[in-house]
């Protein structure tokens, strides 16, 4: 069977109400089982879109409609094993993000074993997200597909509108559940099965494969008197303990100290559905998605911390390799409402770059990116800031902590500027599609050179202090 190397995200879901400007917020890392993992964003036009689709690293193979919509899509740079788009928004401002690995336990496999040549991670977004019309459709799609070809892995996907957003779950080889997050709450998924109790009497926040309940009764799942998706179908083991639930408790110890503050990281309980004691920002969700368990005993960053001892895998990590936070505001035209923040490489060193989705082609340095190293690519600068970084963290995070702060200031201050020269252009019957690439590739200028010029001032802080150092004033 096929094993996948995408298999550590973390996730973060924000309902509009719980934003703070109404938007619906999805996001997720995407981590690779190496530290280098190269990934381009590109847009894919009808045209490029397979009709007959194979996988590459399975026999999967579907066909595809033959009216499939534009999309943005993150996938991997180097040919050969995969597609693996991860994280895009279509042509109708229908969001995805695909996928979060979860963990299963041996009954559920024995129950509905995994199809060795179904479909996965590598397959989803693309013979998904350019067929559907709302986030809910999104749910139906993927659900019908699952109970068809069936899965070779368990995952979570992540679909979303301007109004809402579904967290789909699969169980075994067939089987799968989803929820609506409540637009007031937010929510953390970490490589777990995250849902908790299913209400089968609302099919307003719950979705779910069709002999759902039958499939857990007749194989004797569920142990207890409730229908708590994570308890049947997850698992509970050392490695979740330290793998995974620390990343969900540091999240909502962020959002909401008072909520975990009896409670240890390892906690098996830690709820799905949480809310806020504020509104979430982009800063606030990056923050999360790029964090290493400051301000506790755990931060492998700390001075004098040995990174291979301490005791839970932190969020931000070596092997990040892009995060996409997925905006769909509900104040502005359908025309240019859609925004798809990204950036590559390690979260603690890098910063996000805004992108209106609404364009037939994404700027050079973040589309091109190549096998082999150069620093002119967005994924090849951000890589090698992180690992600058990594070995001369205190000397160098002032440096990164800067112009983080600078230039995500600039992205707001673009957006807005971006907004109202569109509307202006609006009125005046301009081309919106070609006037947000020309603003795209601006934006990704900038963007580029402030990265450009970080790489260049940590190179030559680093330089300054390694190995085989050596002055006069030795003597």
């Amino acid at each position: 069977m096929f094993s996948s190397k995408h298999s550590s995200c973390t996730t973060i879901l924000v309902g509009k109400k719980a934003s703070y400007d109404g938007s619906t917020l999805i996001a997720r890392n995407e981590d690779a089982g190496d530290a280098v993992n190269p990934k381009k964003f590109v847009v894919v036009e009808p045209e490029d879109q397979p009709r007959d689709y194979h996988a590459q690293l399975t026999k999967f193979a579907v066909k595809l409609p033959d009216n499939p919509l534009r999309y943005t899509s993150v996938p991997d740079a180097v040919p050969g094993k995969g597609v693996w788009g991860e994280a895009g928004i279509n042509a109708h401002n229908v969001a995805m993000s695909a996928t979060e690995t979860i963990t299963t336990n041996s009954r559920v496999m024995g129950a509905d074993p995994f199809e060795p040549n179904g479909l996965g991670e590598e397959d989803l977004l693309t013979i998904t997200l350019p067929y559907i019309d709302s986030a809910k459709q999104g749910v139906q799609r993927v659900g019908e597909l699952l109970e068809k070809y069936g899965t070779y892995e368990s995952n979570g996907i992540i679909f979303s509108d301007v109004n809402e957003i579904w967290y789909m779950e699969t169980a075994g080889g067939h089987h799968w559940v989803a929820q609506r997050i409540p637009d007031d709450a937010y929510a953390i998924a970490a490589n777990q099965v995250a849902i908790q109790q299913v209400d089968f009497n609302d099919p307003d926040s719950f979705m779910y494969s069709k002999d759902l309940r039958k499939f857990a009764r007749d194989n004797h799942l569920n142990l207890t008197n409730h229908f708590n998706f994570r308890k049947i179908f997850g698992s509970d083991t050392q490695l979740d303990r330290h793998y995974n639930t620390p990343r969900a408790w540091y999240g909502q110890r962020y959002f909401d100290p008072e909520s975990v503050k009896d409670k240890s990281p390892m906690r098996n309980d830690l709820p799905f559905i949480c809310h806020a004691n504020r509104k979430i920002t982009i800063e606030d969700i990056k923050f999360v998605l790029s964090s290493h368990y400051e301000d506790t005993p755990y931060d492998p960053f700390a001075p004098g911390a040995d990174y291979k001892t301490v005791p839970y895998r932190p969020i931000g990590i070596n092997r990040n390799q892009q995060l996409s936070i997925l905006k769909l505001r509900p104040n502005m035209p359908s025309a240019y409402s859609a925004i798809q923040w990204i950036t590559f490489a390690s979260n603690p060193f890098n910063v996000l770059t805004p992108f209106y989705t609404n364009v037939i082609n994404t700027p050079d340095c973040y589309r091109d990116t190549t096998e082999t190293l150069d620093s002119h690519n967005a994924y090849w600068a951000n890589r090698l800031i992180s690992l600058i970084a990594a070995d001369h963290y205190q000397a160098l995070m002032a440096d990164i902590e800067d112009y983080q702060l600078k230039e995500m200031g600039y992205a707001h201050e673009r957006i807005a500027q971006v907004d109202k020269r569109i509307s202006e252009k609006e009125a005046a019957g301009s081309h919106i599609v070609r006037a947000l690439g020309q603003a795209n590739a601006r934006t990704a200028d900038h963007m580029m050179k402030a990265t450009e010029d970080l790489l260049t001032k940590l190179v030559v802080k680093a330089s300054q202090d390694v190995p085989g150092s050596f002055t006069r004033e030795h003597y």
